[in-house]
C-alpha cells in the first residue's frame, strides 16, 4: 500500500505525460499491487455479499488516464485510485462497496475513504430506489444505523421532495437524495496496517444490509426495463 500511496503523492506534485512516461515502469509496478489489492478486496467482500462472485480486476478498477475534453482541468491524469466492487461490475448501475486512495485529495470524494452505496443512478434507477425507501423507509434507517463510524452523505440531493410523494412523509430527507452513499473516511495508519484488507471487508460488512436493500431497488427496476 505505501508504494501506492507514494505513487499517487508524487504523480500529484508532478501531473504531466514527460514525468509519467518517465515512470511507466513504476506505475506497471503500482497497477499490479492496485490489482492483487482488488483480487483481496472482491474474495473478501464475496465472503458477506455473494452477488459479487466472479468479478475480475478490471470490472472494479478504473484507467489512471483522466478525459480532460470537457474539463477545465487538462492535468492528464487521476491522482487518486478508486476500486467499485459491485454486482456485474463498476457500469452495471447496482450499488456496491468502493475504496478511494488520495494521498493528497480530490474535488469529488476527498482523501482516503471506504464508501457503500449507488452514486449518480439513471432516472429509472434513482425512481425505484425512492419507491423502495418510501415503502421500507424503516428498513434503510435502520440499515444506516446499524453501519457503525459511516455517515450518508447529503451534499447532493432536492431542495424539495421529488414529484410524486406526499409532503409529509417521514423518509423526506432521504427521499430528496439524489444517489445514497455511506462513507466513512480513514487514514494512512488505518491503510497501512497489515491487516488492512480484512479491516476494509469487516468494515464494507456493516453496510450490507443497506447495500442489499438499494440493489433490491435496482433490481426491480431492471427487471420492470425487460
Amino acid at each position: 500500500m505505501e508504494e501506492i500511496l507514494d505513487f499517487l503523492t508524487r504523480l500529484h506534485d508532478n501531473n504531466t505525460r514527460e514525468w509519467f512516461d518517465a515512470h511507466r515502469k513504476e506505475w506497471t509496478q503500482v497497477r499490479g499491487l492496485v490489482a492483487t489489492l482488488a483480487e483481496e478486496l472482491i474474495e473478501g467482500i464475496a465472503t458477506f455479499d455473494p452477488s459479487v462472485q466472479g468479478l475480475r480486476v478490471q470490472d472494479c478498477t478504473y484507467r489512471i488516464a483522466r478525459d480532460t475534453r470537457f474539463s477545465n482541468d487538462k492535468s492528464p491524469y487521476k491522482n487518486w485510485i478508486g476500486i467499485f466492487v459491485a454486482p456485474h461490475g463498476k457500469k452495471s448501475g447496482y450499488a456496491g462497496y468502493y475504496l478511494h486512495l488520495a494521498p493528497k485529495g480530490d474535488r469529488l470524494v476527498g482523501d482516503h475513504m471506504l464508501i457503500s452505496g449507488i452514486y449518480c443512478p439513471d432516472s429509472l434507477l434513482l425512481r425505484s430506489v425512492r419507491e423502495e425507501i418510501f415503502d421500507n423507509g424503516d428498513e434503510l434507517m435502520r440499515s444506516i444505523d446499524a453501519a457503525r463510524g459511516f455517515r450518508l452523505n447529503t451534499d447532493n440531493k432536492l431542495k424539495r421532495l421529488p414529484a410524486g410523494f406526499p409532503a409529509d412523509c417521514q423518509f423526506a430527507e432521504l427521499l430528496k437524495q439524489k444517489d445514497w452513499c455511506l462513507e466513512k473516511p480513514v487514514d494512512k495508519t488505518f491503510l497501512l496496517s497489515d491487516d488492512f484488507v480484512a479491516r476494509a471487508v469487516a468494515e464494507f460488512r456493516k453496510t450490507y444490509p443497506f447495500i442489499r436493500q438499494i440493489n433490491r431497488a435496482v433490481q426491480y427496476a431492471f427487471e420492470e426495463m425487460m
